[in-house]
């Protein structure tokens, strides 16, 4: 195996595998190799399904060769450093392989020392993740027999940060199913200011909570989990910055902790210890705090924050002209989703293929387009579609599928979740094709 090659990705994940076969399928790019060091490619958008009972995990996963680019070159390894000086990448077993350009994608890792007694309680009991293993959140939500269900997020950025309310308002749904839900109180605790960043969405949602009678709290940053109590500590302060999707908000009119604190959640119990308050539960559902992976943050690729140091419009490194990252790793201040890669990488493919040809860069530029598929009940949805500036932006083409406004439920954005999404990640997205 030659340890040289024009074009290096690290990862074989939505970006990885995205750009590799855009490069190769588009661009006809001759030398492209990939460092993966898993055998199972997942499409975790359909987590959320699994975790309400609707959709096989089995068909979230398929083998890593199947997806891998067959004109690639899989670098079966670990990535454990750089070296950009001398465009070089370490990894754990195979050597050092040298590149042209190099495209850093590897994702997230979960760093569960952020919240303390998290990472011991997570996916045990009636503590779950979508994120970790949806078919236990399945279980957990088949299993419960009512009282608190909590669901919240920690203050990081988070994969898809509309999920952790996806799954509650399914839940919510099965709960009524199942003849608990009038003995539950379902509470959403999160550190945003608002249920969502872009207006038109807020507003839908918001509706949404009210039907649903959920205790929604904001400025509630979880800071650890104690699981043999069944306890999530918080602390609570307007200063608290949220994480995950766009959820934060310039308005200052929100409710906040007062005299009621207790009154306010009903019949929900909650404990004080010192500046910090804890809501008893009876069920947990929860993101992982997720950062960048080790070798990427202690690498001289990151940014003060922990993330790859990129142009928010080329995905171009600031100081190194050869080098792109773009997906979850990237520092591009937008939400970390599959929708927001596939209008990410072809300005990165682009880019790189312009700089081959003419050493110059591509003339394709990022607006910070995200989507979040914001799952509101069994057969229902809303599609937030939004820029780097909070801006509602709609695909024209869903008047094809005959949905005039994506802010409001409808169950054809449902059918596009469940059926039209995958179809077209597994047979256009990952091929090098655009969507």
């Amino acid at each position: 195996m030659s340890t040289h090659h024009q074009i290096l990705i690290i990862g074989g994940g939505t970006a990885g595998i995205m750009v590799a076969a855009q490069l190769i399928e588009q661009k006809k790019a001759k030398d492209v190799a990939v460092i993966e060091p898993s055998d199972t490619h997942y499409y975790q958008p359909a987590w959320t399904l699994v975790g309400a009972g609707t959709y096989d995990y089995d068909k979230t996963a398929r083998p890593m060769a199947s997806v891998m680019p067959k004109k690639a070159t899989w670098i079966k390894d670990r990535a454990t450093g750089f070296d950009p000086e001398n465009n070089t990448v370490h990894t754990a077993n195979k050597g050092d392989f040298t590149y042209d350009y190099l495209v850093v994608a590897p994702g997230l890792t979960y760093d569960f020392s952020l919240v303390p007694g998290l990472g011991e309680a997570i996916d045990k009991g009636v503590v779950c993740s979508n994120y970790t293993n949806p078919k236990h959140t399945w279980e957990v939500i088949k299993n419960f027999k009512g009282g608190t269900a909590l669901f919240t997020q920690p203050t990081t950025p988070i994969k898809c940060g509309g999920a952790p309310q996806k799954i509650m308002y399914l839940a919510e749904s099965y709960f009524r199913k199942s003849g608990v839900r009038k003995n539950t109180q379902v509470v959403f605790a999160t550190s945003g200011t608002v249920i969502f960043g872009v207006k038109q969405v807020a507003e839908t949602l918001m509706k949404v909570v009210d039907r649903k009678d959920i205790n929604l709290r904001f400025h509630h940053k979880l800071v650890a989990v104690d699981g043999d109590k069944k306890i999530a500590w918080y602390e609570m302060g307007k200063d608290i910055t949220a994480g995950g999707c766009v959820v934060m908000s310039g308005d200052d009119d929100n409710e906040f902790l007062d005299e009621s604190f207790q009154y306010n959640y009903k019949d929900v119990k909650v404990t004080q210890d010192g500046d910090r308050y804890g809501i008893h539960y009876d069920m947990l559902h929860t993101a992982p705090p997720s950062v960048a992976p080790q070798f990427v943050r202690e690498s001289p690729l990151v940014n003060e924050a922990g993330w790859v140091d990129v142009d928010p419009k080329t995905m171009q490194h600031k100081k190194y002209p050869n080098i792109f990252s773009l997906g979850d790793v990237s520092s591009l201040p937008t939400a970390k989703t599959g929708a927001a890669i596939r209008k990410q990488a072809p300005i990165v493919v682009d880019n790189i293929d312009t700089l081959i040809k003419t050493k110059h860069k591509g003339n394709m530029s990022y607006n910070g387009y995200s989507s979040c598929p914001l799952v509101t009940d069994y057969g229902k949805m809303v599609l937030a579609e939004f820029d780097y500036k909070n801006n509602f932006t709609p695909d024209p083409k869903l008047k094809n599928l005959l949905i005039n406004d994506s802010s409001k439920e409808h169950w054809r954005l449902w059918m596009l979740k469940k059926y039209g999404l995958p179809y077209l990640y597994w047979n256009k997205m990952m091929k090098g094709k655009d969507v």
